[in-house]
């Protein structure tokens, strides 16, 4: 069994790569949708496809991850991520070309795979590995960092540097975590014989189904909020030109939501503690769609920051656990449906808010989705409690 000091490095590398791949390479496009809009000419129709492109991105990295079974692979599929993350960031201030942009959005897309799937199953494989407790709240918890440096760094450069020197701006502090994110998280290595002695049974396959299918609707109304959230408030008086803040303020609030979230499960179960992540999304999700107050709408905001990364966490831990030889395969599986729903929700806001001038519409659809989602998970609740009752003929491959 490996040290603490052992623990927390790989953890921190596991960290540093979300940081990465997924506050900067990813969503750095939030807060700098608005400035692009102003500076670079940017439509809200081009806004929602640029945001498409990326998820389209990040789809196809989930299915490469799904079909792949060697870690050591994986490994270096991850480490390519990496460097591909800072490039992307870069090469986005180097071009006005809205086809190269799409380009650029899609690899960021795939990259960003690297720290949500890659980097977390290989921490997990880790972690079981050294003997090591099986949670990842305290890795999640680097989505909530990367939002929030991403914003950070927007709103301390917005008004001091033009757009393209924001993206450089923003790839070359990336290298800051890649560095930790490439040293501190070891190659993989084959379980040992001796552990874990316990491997635990597959769900059923109608279970992965239900569960892929909620999965879907999280990913509809959370990328919804996550898009377009700063371009809304930002139309606010008292968010103009501070929307970036706004996006600190959805990370820090994202940050102890992991933790939050673990212990809710622990004490009502995994399956309540995301019904009840996904009832108070869909209220953050509506708030600005009822009304302008700003003081209702940074409470939105701060929901939606204590929600999402709960999902995630929580989603991708439970789906780990059960396939602990390879969880990385299981969540990359998982996560092609959550990835869908991010390809397909920002093109359809993109059009809404061209057609009427508002995200408003787009937001109502994103929480009907969401109570579709919790819906799912009632069945699925009912489905695990039958389950229990009755030996499983069925499993997921």
């Amino acid at each position: 069994m490996s040290s603490q000091a052992d623990r927390y490095r790989v953890i921190a590398a596991g960290i540093c790569a979300l940081i990465l791949t997924v506050g900067l390479a990813r969503f750095a496009y939030t807060p700098m949708l608005p400035i692009m809009r102003h500076e670079a000419g940017l439509s809200a129709l081009a806004g929602g496809w640029l945001a498409t492109f990326n998820y389209a991105g990040y789809i196809t990295g989930a299915l490469i991850t799904a079909t792949i079974s060697d870690l050591r692979l994986k490994f270096q599929l991850y480490r390519l991520g990496l460097v591909v993350a800072v490039i992307s960031t870069v090469a986005m201030g180097m071009t006005q070309d809205v086809y190269l942009w799409a380009g650029l959005r899609f690899i960021s897309g795939v990259s960003s795979t690297g720290g949500l799937l890659l980097a977390s199953g290989l921490v997990l494989n880790w972690l079981i590995r050294q003997g090591h407790k099986p949670e990842l709240g305290l890795h999640f918890a680097g989505i909530g960092l990367g939002l929030a440096v991403s914003g950070l760094v927007v709103a301390v450069m917005v008004g001091h540097l033009s757009w393209q020197n924001d993206w450089i701006g923003l790839g070359l502090l990336g290298i800051a975590f890649f560095l930790p994110a490439w040293f501190w998280l070891p190659p993989p290595a084959a379980l040992h014989a001796h552990a874990p002695q316990f491997v635990p049974k597959p769900p059923s396959r109608k279970w992965m189904n239900l569960f892929i299918a909620t999965y879907f609707c999280a990913g509809f109304g959370y990328v919804i909020s996550a898009t377009f959230i700063v371009a809304i408030l930002e139309k606010l008086p008292m968010f103009t030109g501070k929307g970036s803040w706004v996006w600190v303020v959805i990370g820090f609030a994202s940050v102890p939501s992991c933790f939050l979230w673990d212990r809710i499960a622990r004490r009502i179960g995994e399956i309540r503690a995301l019904l009840l992540s996904y009832a108070l999304q869909t209220v953050s999700i509506l708030v600005p769609g009822f009304t302008d107050s700003a003081w209702a709408n940074l409470f939105s905001a701060i929901l939606y920051g204590g929600t999402f990364a709960g999902i995630v966490s929580l989603t991708l831990t439970v789906i780990g656990r059960c396939f602990p030889a390879n969880p990385a395969k299981a969540m990359a599986r998982l996560t092609l449906s959550y990835g869908l729903a991010q390809m397909v929700a920002p093109a359809m806001a993109g059009y809404i808010a061209a057609a009427t001038g508002s995200y408003r519409g787009a937001l109502f659809v994103a929480a009907w989705v969401m109570g579709a989602g919790m819906l799912l998970l009632v069945a699925l609740q009912r489905l695990e409690v039958r389950e229990a009752q009755e030996p499983a003929v069925s499993v997921a491959n």
